[in-house]
């Protein structure tokens, strides 16, 4: 017995890693990877990447050959505020609770965008924050009632930029910006108050601009003058702000505020990307820096559906899934300032996701209904979350029931399975 329990002891200590995920093809744009290589982990971390690690050293192994492996996705442009019961609110009925959206095409990192003020943030932080599996972020809406409808949002009174300030700085690892959006008047008071409270607090400004007052508020001084390097434009395929110039052509400013480090972010949503502005951009070689949902009841079902559907509409477009890659997981964690994220680096947290790239006949649709036709998209297979498994499509991490023993139990281990409560060990 003794010579037993020794032998079995000396195995477990061979096994360095908790979890291996084995022959995929591994894009990692942070440290330059694009190449077939294994993935190791251990304790909640990126414990290596080689091109051939010893099987024996893992508890458990998933063979995830043929497949894509990549950060965990980083949207960076949710609305997640819910629970309130306001209705007609996106500090209410019009936010979504994010896990139900994320873990199944491969996000884990989720930023809200500007649903919450310095009045009500603490309230969002107690409800959805503090309780989701997913990693919720937030931008701070300049307005301290948050995203409320237009009586709250066009209330220049409630644009306090050094309570902001001071609210993003009482909460640095969850606050990564401040937000701007929807206002009607023609004063610049809400961006100029937004990036006061971002300069105060040392965190980007991301900007919805409305669709009012073209002729006082132009998109050209917005991106050439008022905005910061590092501030983000999103809604960037909308057609509502003038991104487009009646030739087609991208509008001159974009490519000058492109020049001075203002970041494009697509920020899709219900109303907010038509392939008419779309597909001739990325003809002009314009690219948008990072993909994002704006998710909420209105998009989730409509043409934005989901991350994913919006990231196969660029693929679709004919960019890259190397650069689809990067543009959902380390250009916005860099946009945000949270470097550690959207990376697979050696000690980095173990935010994985799996892919595998269908072939075949495939449709998607812009804010007005128009289709575009694309022939391969990306599906979410496996996503861990702090190196636990939280989504497997196709149960690859598990065994086939005719190799387990009659009645048996749940299957799963707590070093790799983030669904099985407590770990289970041989007996």
């Amino acid at each position: 017995m003794c010579l037993v329990l020794a032998a079995v002891g000396s195995s477990l200590a061979q096994q360095k890693y908790d979890l291996l995920l084995k022959g995929g093809h591994v894009i990692d744009p942070k440290n330059k990877i694009s190449a077939v290589r294994d993935v190791a982990i251990a304790g909640g971390k990126v414990a290596a990447i080689a091109p051939n690690i010893n099987p024996a050293e893992a508890f458990k192994v998933v063979d995830v050959k043929g497949l894509y492996v990549t950060p965990g996705l980083v949207d960076i442009h949710v609305h997640v505020f819910a629970g309130t019961g306001e209705r007609a609110s996106y500090a209410g009925d019009n936010s979504v609770y994010p896990d139900g959206f994320t873990f199944r095409v491969g996000v884990t990192t989720v930023a809200d965008a500007g649903c919450a003020g310095w009045r009500n943030f603490e309230d969002f932080k107690q409800r959805v924050i503090d309780r989701s599996k997913t990693r919720v972020l937030a931008f701070l809406n300049i307005v301290g009632n948050g995203m409320r409808g237009p009586k709250f949002e066009n209330d220049l009174a409630d644009m306090d930029a050094a309570k902001t300030a001071e609210m993003a700085l009482r909460y640095p690892n969850v606050v990564v910006g401040v937000k701007t959006a929807h206002y009607a008047g023609p004063e610049w008071t809400p961006v100029e108050r937004a990036v006061e409270a971002g300069t105060k607090a040392n965190i980007p400004v991301m900007v919805d601009f409305g669709t009012n007052h073209p002729d006082k508020r132009p998109l050209s001084e917005l991106l050439t003058k008022k905005l910061r390097p590092g501030d983000i434009y999103t809604h960037v395929f909308s057609g509502l702000r003038n991104e487009q110039l009646a030739n087609g052509k991208v509008n001159p400013a974009i490519w000058e505020a492109r020049k001075r480090g203002v970041i494009f972010d697509v920020g899709h949503g219900g109303g907010s990307f038509l392939w008419r502005l779309a597909v001739p951009a990325l003809k002009e070689g314009f690219i948008p820096d990072s993909i994002s949902t704006d998710l909420h009841i209105g998009s989730m079902n409509a043409g934005m559906k989901d991350m994913l559907n919006v990231m196969n509409k660029f693929l679709a477009m004919g960019v890259s899934v190397d650069d689809i890659i990067a543009r959902s997981t380390w250009n916005p964690a860099r946009e945000i300032k949270r470097e550690e994220l959207g990376n697979l680096s050696v000690g980095a947290g173990a935010d994985v996701a799996v892919f595998s790239l269908e072939k075949g006949k495939f449709g998607f649709t812009d804010m007005n209904g128009a289709r575009l036709s694309g022939n391969q998209k990306l599906t979410c297979e496996l996503t861990l979350r702090d190196g636990k498994v939280v989504y497997d499509l196709n149960g690859i991490t598990r065994p086939d029931w005719t190799t387990l023993p009659p009645n048996y139990p749940r299957v799963g281990d707590a070093r790799w399975d983030g669904l099985t409560p407590a770990p289970r060990r041989p007996q």
